[in-house]
């Protein structure tokens, strides 16, 4: 195994983060908290901020908040930072609270995308916001980043505005918005920024910080990784760039397919269904003449010409002659089709936005460009390629940087705590949790993680996540013994990654596990399971949990990791995410089959029955998803049944900005092959079921929910349809009864503010004994029926809820 401690992927194209020379207010030292009031300025002898960050969330002084880690980034180089959080944005006077920033704005909407924090899968308003005190929501504006940078401009017009976060990463070009339901522009037209930082941006923003500090002009910055702007000329001719138009990598037209060098003239011609046998030829009366073609049947329109040895002739370009130069890669940009183009043709919009993905790899991406607006509004969004990952080394530094590791003081309730009324719950859920790596080769299609953080794993030191659990342990007021997580977006892919560096940097694929896992994968888990062994081992810790998403498929690779995980750090259930059973919408989602996961269940079976434990498997599904039809959804409903799940935590397909599968529900093609003007035909772009409509989503919902006395008369109507009336009966092999209680209509969500109607639970909860939710509602704790006999026991049956090291003294823990 590599030694992770100062190793890169990829040649060091940028200044590692600790190797700037500190900006001179460094001298204030650190903050106790970014300072959100000019009182808390004074105290610490600032007159003035040289960055101020805005963002939609509340301020928790945690690695876990992109805020609290942008900002103490930015203090290790000697920035002031202070943090207006959440602010009222009717006008710009709360955006001058600190004053005027010295260098420039950090904008960002916060840790998720504000259009998928305010609304449902079904569009309507939340009214709840897990990083707001209280869970209130509405403490921000629809699309936040917009709203946030244009006030920040009013405030002070003169200073330079640097957007960041997830929602300017998934919009840094043209891309659909499901909200809005058509194609909108680019959010660095929109929001009028000055730059756009993608991704996870510590390295771009301290360049970034330290150029702007030393009085060059932001609109200068152009040549910084990781970073998008609007261009309103070509770059200057000390500047030479080379400009390919997108079809030139990716043709959305009609393609020939090659010939295989290998088949013999004969086959060629029965491949496309003629032939070119003189035997042929003679049977019909002449050698390929009109009379044979209507007496041989399929005839080839013309002699084959004699067969030539194939000369190789040598590439030009690789030994500098001839006219043909290999371009680059460095200074060669893509021209991608125009916002206008499309947001009014499908076909070019899958074309762009499979061009954007091709181009992600940090090793291999060329920069893009895109047009935006005619004639003297015209103006090109230019995308440079992604930053470099951080080494383990810089990923240290970044993680053991002086976070609180708590809500700012000011979300205080009356007793000066963050447990009461003012608690935050997206902060209760990490509170007590250690991120331990970044990234996500699984290429899942309806996630937003590989679009932010990109595939490539990056990955901290044992040493560094030892130390954070130390600090846990001795530091977080509340802390029972628990660790509620060591994680990251993939619970099992710490410090696993290609086996070549230099394949990795050339690779182009969207996953590494899918189709199957690559052959290049190195899918060794010994660093993970040490570390396991070694946190758990800690004087004070009492158990380690891990509640971050597991990648299955990659586990079974390793029994011995599962064995460890199973039998020491599950706390009575574990969650994954197969998503479906059926091979239509898996393929749209770059899944595993469900075999996958019956091999991890028998594995998650064996090892709990050799520790003596009763555990559990948590498998969540989507429903609507691209590529999902109603006899898949049957199918999985009809999975469920079987196999004893009544899932209440329903999820609907979600389409967030840029993600493959939006490009599939926006223009009905899958984006993962090849797009061509011909859809439908053999070897052109594959049509995509999309579903549609309130009727047709609330039917896959109801699928899942299967078991709702609700959702009968919707699925009886289906079934109906779809010939498969035969499901509909009182035996144990129908799905559904042909009777239809009295019902009240509601639904008890694991969110309990989205419940309908609130304060009831339906006939089902009630008959069954066990709580609807997971953990979340307070109804949780008060199931201890005792499930029937062949049940299956799982969290959305009755299983009681996982406590974390949050829990109040006394109660069960794990």
């Amino acid at each position: 195994m590599q030694a992770y401690s100062d190793v890169s992927f990829f040649p060091r194209a940028a200044k590692p983060l600790t190797s700037y020379r500190p900006y001179w207010a460094k001298r204030f030292g650190t903050a106790p908290f970014l300072p959100m009031s000019r009182a808390e300025m004074e105290r610490l002898g600032w007159d003035s901020c040289d960055v101020i960050l805005v963002t939609g969330d509340a301020y928790v002084d945690h690695p876990s908040f992109g805020m609290a880690v942008v900002g103490r980034v930015l203090e290790a180089q000697g920035f002031r930072v202070g943090i207006i959080a959440q602010p009222d944005w009717q006008s710009a006077e709360p955006f001058k609270v600190l004053g005027k920033p010295n260098l420039f704005w950090g904008v960002t909407a916060g840790n998720m995308d504000s259009m998928i924090n305010r609304y449902t899968a079904d569009r309507k308003i939340r009214s709840d916001d897990a990083y707001t005190p209280g869970d209130v929501g509405g403490k921000r504006p629809d699309r936040a980043a917009i709203v946030y940078s244009q006030r920040c401009r009013e405030a002070y017009p003169d200073v330079p505005i640097v957007l960041g976060g997830i929602e300017g990463s998934l919009r840094r070009i043209a891309h659909y918005d499901y909200w809005s339901d058509k194609v909108r522009r680019s959010i660095v037209v929109d929001s009028k920024c000055d730059l756009l930082l993608y991704g996870n941006a510590e390295r771009a923003l301290v360049e970034v910080a330290h150029r702007i500090a030393a009085k060059e002009p932001v609109h200068e910055i152009t040549d910084v990784r990781g970073t998008a702007f609007v261009r309103r000329e070509s770059p200057p001719g000390d500047d030479p760039w080379f400009e390919i138009d997108s079809t030139e990598v990716d043709t959305p037209g009609h393609v020939e397919e090659h010939i295989n060098p290998y088949m013999t003239t004969a086959e060629q011609a029965a491949a496309q269904g003629q032939s070119c046998s003189k035997s042929d030829g003679e049977e019909g009366g002449g050698r390929g003449t009109g009379q044979g073609a209507d007496q041989g049947g399929a005839v080839a329109t013309a002699v084959m010409p004699a067969v030539q040895p194939i000369t190789f002739m040598a590439n030009p370009a690789l030994h500098g002659r001839g006219s043909i130069k290999r371009l680059p890669r460095a200074r060669t940009v893509i021209r991608l089709p125009s916002f206008e183009q499309v947001k009014s043709d499908p076909v070019l919009y899958a074309h762009a936005n499979r061009v954007l993905h091709l181009e992600t790899n940090p090793g291999n991406a060329r920069a893009l460009v895109q047009a935006h607006g005619e004639g003297t509004t015209a103006r090109d969004v230019w995308i440079n390629p992604p930053p470099i990952p951080l080494t383990t080394a810089e990923m240290d530094h970044v993680f053991g940087l002086h976070y609180a590791r708590s809500p700012h003081p000011s979300y205080a309730d009356e007793n000066g705590s963050h447990d009461g009324a003012t608690k935050i719950p997206a902060w209760e859920m990490i509170r007590f949790s250690v991120n331990i790596m970044r990234g996500c080769f699984g290429g899942c299609t309806f996630c937003s993680i590989t679009e932010h953080e990109g595939r490539i794993i990056q990955s901290r030191s044992e040493e560094s996540i030892i130390q954070e659990v130390e600090d846990i342990r001795d530091k977080v007021k509340g802390f029972t013994g628990v660790i509620s997580d060591l994680g990251g977006p993939t619970a099992n892919m710490y410090r696993i990654g290609c086996k070549s560096p230099e394949i990795e940097a050339a690779c182009r694929k969207p996953s590494c596990v899918y189709p199957g896992i690559c052959q290049n994968l190195n899918t060794d888990h010994s660093a993970l399971i040490k570390i396991y062994r070694r946190a758990r081992a800690l004087k004070g810790v009492k158990k380690i949990l891990i509640g971050s998403g597991l990648r299955y498929d990659l586990a079974v690779k390793s029994p011995e990791y599962v064995k460890e995980l199973v039998q020491h750090h599950v706390g009575g259930y574990l969650k994954i995410a197969p998503e479906h059973t059926e091979q239509g919408p898996l393929s749209k989602m770059m899944k595993p089959g469900i075999g996958s996961y019956d091999r991890f269940k028998q594995m998650f079976e064996k090892y709990s029955e050799e520790a003596g434990k009763k555990q559990y498997l948590i498998p969540y599904f989507i429903a609507a998803h691209p590529g999902t039809r109603d006899e898949d959804m049957m199918n999985l409903a009809l999975w469920l049944k079987k196999n004893g799940f009544r899932a209440d935590q329903v999820q609907t397909f979600y389409p967030s900005p840029m993600a493959t599968a939006t490009t599939m529900y926006h223009t009905g093609l899958n984006s993962l092959k090849g797009i061509h003007r011909d859809v439908g035909e053999e070897g052109r772009t594959e049509k995509v079921d999309i579903v549609r409509g309130e009727k047709r989503r609330r039917l896959h919902k109801a699928f899942l929910r299967y078991h709702d006395p609700n959702n009968w008369p919707l699925l009886r109507e289906a079934l109906k349809a779809m010939g498969r009336a035969d499901l509909i009966g009182n035996g144990k092999q129908h799905l559904i009864p042909t009777f239809q209680p009295l019902t009240d209509g509601g639904y008890q969500s694991a969110r309990r503010k989205n419940s309908t109607p609130p304060g009831k639970t339906t006939v089902t909860a009630r008959v069954t004994g066990g709580s609807t939710g997971t953990g979340m509602g307070p109804s949780a704790s008060r199931s201890t029926a005792t499930p029937p006999k062949g049940r299956i026991l799982t969290q959305h049956t009755g299983l009681p809820p996982r406590e974390t090291g949050s829990a109040r003294k006394g109660r069960r823990n794990g």
